[in-house]
Parts: structure tokens; C-alpha cells; sequence
């Protein structure tokens, strides 16, 4: 491989890098759109036991080469190819079977070919549906597939979800939230699949840390809907109520649950004697008409029953969150907003959330592969284009592990996992694959900066 020699194309890539990188988390988010959950259940074939290969050395590649998606893919190939070049000692690189998903019969005959090549991994498909529907065939084949998807519905031992997924992102904003000594969570998030993606992500991932449920409330994407709703999972009429020197519980129409972990955590967080909508001796006090925001703009309300709030809009109804959010009274001072890694593309304009966070892949680990593809291809590459490369540079690695003999499941899934230019991953038993994303942080004049690894921007309020 020759060094970039031109001044034009190293300024390119510096120039490009952030930029792409922050695209990066847009692209792979959009595949989860696309999520379907079916495929095959049957095991993995030859893989199963730690101690099999597969016999043939063969990487195969399943990418769409020509139509609506040909020039991604074919960028993603250039990608691969490149991770797989590289000659270990005297071991030749395996040979690349490359098979286009766009033409007919689609992903299922293009899977087929791979099988009749004899191929020992797969490398792709791009999406959830296409994953789907060459899974079966590949694990009766025991054929281990490294899939581009962001749909975790499609892993399983023997299909790995390579993109980074909604869980992925929201985990690691959780940990980090924790970590700052945040402990009561929320959500506020588009009635669409990607907001539903990120609110069950929070619901596991608090679980997991066995935090309390997080609040969690879906909106249509109006201005109007986005103010109540807003208004609501804030209990912006309790607070405007205790600032007035009034008691009152969460509105009445509110879902039983809803109104239960509102009326605890606001008197965990104001310390008021609330009066529950349950208890017969509660009358509601004289003129209980609800405050609007406009009412009491002027006033300096408690903090909100949750010290951690989750986003995921983007466009029109992100400002329109972002009014309702100064209306209600939401504060960074009091609640740290977290929202999707969708929001690096556009981070400069976000000076309006400052202190807000998103998790995605640290550059650093990019720029030497921007380099390495810059010069062999003479451009800089598409975001995506790391996945294929990492999951190149995976196949590569367990090759040249087995002396050429194969891809064994405990060498695909070894702990210590294996390094890519989106930061270090390892695949899992159940078809998952943990990465290690950082913490960005919105700058009050814009754009984004990556916070230090395992350190708090700052306490939470009340921490100790």
C-alpha cells in the first residue's frame, strides 16, 4: 500500500474525518428502521461445539453491488477487501467470494452461492430483512454470518448484529449517567420504531443495573403533544403547585402506574406531603385549574421526579422538545438530557442542550483506516464503511489464528474480543456484539466534545 504523498488528500481526511464519524451513528441507526423480526431458530450448525472449523477458508462477502444501495455497498466491499489484504507471515489472505444481494432472488440466492462455494464465514448482509431471510440457511449450513444490521431480533449464536443498535448507545449512556450518580431515569420519545428502539433499550439497561423502571412517555411529534407531554412526565402542575404553597397529586386521567411513580418521586425530590389520588380523605384544593407554562414562567420550580432524561428526536420536533423543555422548566442543572448517537451529525447546531450527551465510536481509533482507504481508493470513506472493515479485520484475525483452517465459534467469541476502528468489540453467545462507544458532550456554542473514559463531567445534584 502506498502512503497518502498529496498534501489535497491529507487535508481531506482531516478535514472529513469528524464529519463522517458523526454521520456514522445516522447511518447504522436508520438500518434499525427497518427491523423484522422472523428468520430461522435452529442451531448453529458445525459451529456449536468450541472445538469445530469450518473447512473451508473462504470468506464470503453479501453486500447489494448494483441498485438503490450499489454504492454504499460497494463501498463497504472496497472496506472489507482492504482489512482482508493484509498477508500474515507466510499464510496468503483468504480468498474473498463476493455475492450481490441486489440482483434475483436477492439475499436468499446469494446466500445460496455462498454455501455451494463452500464459503467459511459471511460477511453481511446490510439489512434486517435480508439477515432474516438468509439466517436459516446459514446455520443448517453451520456457516457463522457477521451481519450489518442494527435489528437485535436477527442474533443469535451464529448470526452476529455488527451495527450499532439503539441497546448498544442507551447502555452505555446509563452506565456513564450512574457513574455521575444518577439513579432516577426517564424517557421522553417519538412514537416511531427508533423512539421505541431507545425506550426499551432504557427499560433493559436500568433493569440490568437494577435501577427503578424508568418514566417513559411517547409523544406524536406536534408541538402541542409535545408540551403536554412534556408537561406531564415533568409533573409541571405539582411543581407549579408546591411553588405556590400548594398540595395536590398527579392529575387524575393519568395511567395508574404513571401517577404512582410521579407522586413518589416528587416527594422524594421536593420532600411535600402530596396527597394520592387514591386516598378518600383527599379533596382537591380550591381553583386546582392546571397551570400552563406560560402561568408561571417567571417562577423557579423543583426539580422534575428524574435526574436523567432520555431524547431521540431530531429536525422540527427536537426544537419543538427543546422549547417544551425550557417551558416546563427542565433544567441541565438538575437533569442531564441524553439522546441518540444520531445527533453527532448535526451537533453544532445543538447549543440549545448543552451538557446534553451521546454515545457513538471515539475518532481516535478511526484515522489510521481513513488513511489506509484514502490511499488505495483515492477518497475519503463512507461512515458504514467501518463496519465492514472491522468485520474484515475479525475474519482476518481468526484465519490467521486457525493457520487458515477455519473460523471456530471460541475464537469468534473469545473475551479479550478484538480491535476495530470503532473502538474495541466483542461478540457474544447470543448473537450480540458489546462495544465499548464514548461520551460526547455538547458544547453551549456547539459541536461536541468526547468526554475522558470512565470519568463524571460533573455530580449529579444530591449525589454524594
Amino acid at each position: 500500500m502506498r502512503p497518502v504523498g498529496k498534501r489535497n488528500v491529507t487535508r481531506s481526511i482531516l478535514r472529513h474525518t469528524s464529519r463522517n464519524l458523526a454521520r456514522h451513528l445516522s447511518g447504522v441507526a436508520l438500518l434499525a428502521l427497518a427491523a423484522c423480526s422472523s428468520g430461522g431458530t435452529s442451531g448453529p450448525g458445525g459451529l456449536a461445539g468450541s472445538d469445530q472449523t469450518v473447512s473451508a477458508p473462504n470468506v464470503g462477502v453479501l453486500l447489494p453491488l448494483t441498485g438503490a444501495n450499489g454504492v454504499l455497498g460497494n463501498e463497504m466491499l472496497a472496506a472489507a477487501k482492504l482489512a482482508l489484504s493484509k498477508q500474515s507471515g507466510t499464510l496468503p489472505p483468504p480468498k474473498l467470494d463476493i455475492h450481490d444481494t441486489a440482483r434475483a432472488g436477492g439475499a436468499a440466492q446469494a446466500m445460496q452461492a455462498a454455501i455451494a462455494s463452500g464459503d467459511g464465514i459471511v460477511l453481511g448482509p446490510l439489512t434486517s430483512v435480508d439477515t432474516a431471510s438468509i439466517s436459516p440457511m446459514a446455520l443448517r449450513a453451520g456457516i457463522p454470518v457477521i451481519a450489518f444490521t442494527s435489528d437485535l431480533a436477527q442474533a443469535r449464536l451464529g448470526v452476529w448484529v455488527f451495527g450499532i443498535t439503539p441497546q448498544q448507545q442507551v447502555s452505555r449512556l446509563v452506565d456513564a449517567a450512574r457513574q455521575e450518580g444518577r439513579h432516577h431515569f426517564a424517557a421522553f420519545l417519538p412514537d416511531t420504531p427508533l423512539g421505541h428502539a431507545m425506550g426499551d433499550a432504557l427499560v433493559r439497561s436500568c433493569r440490568e443495573g437494577s435501577l427503578a423502571d424508568p418514566l417513559v412517555v411517547y409523544h406524536a411529534g406536534g408541538s402541542e403533544a409535545i408540551r403536554s407531554g412534556l408537561a406531564t412526565l415533568s409533573a409541571y402542575d405539582s411543581r407549579v403547585a408546591t411553588a405556590s404553597g400548594q398540595t395536590t397529586g398527579p392529575a387524575q386521567d393519568l395511567p395508574e402506574d404513571l401517577a404512582a411513580a410521579l407522586s413518589s418521586a416528587s416527594k422524594a425530590s421536593v420532600k411535600a406531603d402530596a396527597q394520592s389520588p387514591g386516598d378518600p380523605k383527599a379533596s382537591p384544593p380550591e381553583q386546582a385549574a392546571k397551570a400552563t407554562p406560560s402561568d408561571t414562567s417567571s417562577s423557579t420550580l423543583s426539580a422534575p421526579p428524574f435526574d436523567a432524561l432520555l431524547l431521540a428526536d431530531t429536525g422540527l420536533a427536537l426544537k419543538n422538545v427543546i422549547d417544551a423543555l425550557k417551558a416546563n422548566q427542565v433544567c441541565s442543572s438538575d437533569v442531564r438530557l441524553m439522546g441518540p448517537g444520531l445527533w453527532g451529525a448535526f451537533a453544532g447546531k445543538l447549543g440549545a442542550v448543552a451538557g446534553a450527551w451521546y454515545a457513538a465510536p471515539d475518532p481516535a481509533a478511526r484515522t489510521l483506516f481513513v488513511q489506509q482507504f484514502s490511499a488505495q481508493n483515492h477518497r475519503v470513506p463512507k461512515p458504514l464503511a467501518d463496519l465492514s472493515y472491522d468485520a474484515g479485520t475479525l475474519a482476518q484475525s481468526v484465519y490467521t489464528a486457525t493457520g487458515g483452517r477455519g473460523y471456530p465459534v471460541d475464537l469468534l467469541t473469545q473475551p479479550q474480543g478484538f480491535s476495530g476502528v470503532d473502538g474495541a468489540f466483542t461478540l457474544t453467545g447470543d448473537g450480540q456484539t458489546v462495544r465499548r462507544l464514548g461520551i460526547f458532550e455538547i458544547q453551549s456554542g456547539g459541536g461536541a466534545r468526547i468526554l475522558p473514559a470512565h470519568k463524571s463531567a460533573a455530580p449529579a445534584p444530591g449525589a454524594s
